[in-house]
């Protein structure tokens, strides 16, 4: 083999070398851009997924804050609906029967019934009216979802005693002060409201007169130890003497309603008083055209 041919041999095969180098280094680069790449996607991927649970922690942050404010919100609401007898709501309550303008307060007493009640809150909701509910612990706790019903839509919820039995109520005065607290009871289970207190009680049988007069007078100055105001009426409708028909009850409205600028009305919703349902909306027709506007405790106990 000359010479030349040698030297051509040589460079063949070192130009093989050089060539198997030069692919083999760019295979090795390929592999590390590979690699790099695959490090940054992955870098990126970590960082959308910091990013995202960040994103996350401060929606869930917002949503914790709303849910906190609007707990607020509830709870000022439901304090706001939670009566505090102070002494402007003394004095209002000891001045009920006065007023400058024409005012009147619906009121009815020896509910719940499950057949009267919810009839007499279909009206007052349909006439958006709130009314005072002054109940009866015995038949609040056979009805708590229409107790429920009542102070939800608004009206005022007080106390009427828990059994409606004279000779039990009467017995003494610290009876008087059990029935009223028997009946806050039954109405705090119903509604769902631990702290509720109404502070205000209707004697069964009214406050004035009768053969209880001295336990009566006594209990009186027992619920004012209480911080318990009573209130009465000053108009009626007949109902609880029997009255039957629309006509029967404005006839006895119209004997006392005139003398009064404020009116205080008794009514009753016990699951016989299907006539006072009926007669419930003529009744507000009544006040209404003769210029009243509707009251409920919630504007007089402050």
């Amino acid at each position: 083999m000359d010479l030349i041919s040698i030297r051509r041999k040589y460079n063949n095969i070192r130009n093989i070398i050089i060539i198997s180098f030069i692919l083999v280094v760019c295979a090795i680069l390929a592999l590390i851009v590979k690699e790099i790449n695959k490090n940054k996607a992955e870098e990126n991927v970590f960082l959308s997924y910091s990013e995202l649970k960040k994103i996350v922690a401060q929606k869930e942050e917002e949503i914790q804050k709303q849910k906190e404010e609007q707990q607020k919100i509830e709870e000022e609401n439901r304090k706001n609906n939670l009566p505090q007898l102070t002494e402007e709501g003394k004095n209002n309550v000891a001045k009920i029967y006065k007023s400058d303008t024409k005012r009147v307060f619906l009121t009815f007493d020896d509910g719940p019934s499950s057949t009267v009640t919810p009839k007499i809150l279909d009206v007052l909701k349909a006439e958006n009216i709130k009314a005072t509910f002054f109940l009866l612990g015995s038949r609040v706790e056979l009805n708590p979802e229409i107790v429920k019903r009542e102070y939800e839509e608004g009206h005022y919820i007080a106390s009427h005693g828990y059994s409606h039995v004279y000779s039990q109520i009467y017995s003494s005065p610290q009876s008087v002060l059990d029935e009223y607290n028997n009946c806050v009871r039954a109405i705090q289970n119903a509604i769902g409201v631990p702290d509720y207190n109404p502070h205000l009680f209707r004697f069964p049988g009214g406050f004035k007169g009768g053969k209880y007069d001295k336990i009566k007078s006594q209990a009186h100055d027992l619920l004012e130890q209480n911080n318990i105001a009573h209130v009465d009426w000053n108009a009626l409708t007949s109902d609880s003497a029997g009255a039957k028909t629309t006509e029967q009850f404005i006839a006895e409205l119209e004997k006392t309603v005139p003398k009064y600028n404020s009116v205080v009305v008794l009514m009753h919703d016990a699951g016989n008083k299907q006539a006072t349902a009926e007669a419930l909306p003529t009744i507000i027709s009544y006040f209404r055209e003769r210029g009243y506007e509707f009251k409920s405790f919630y504007d007089i106990i402050k």
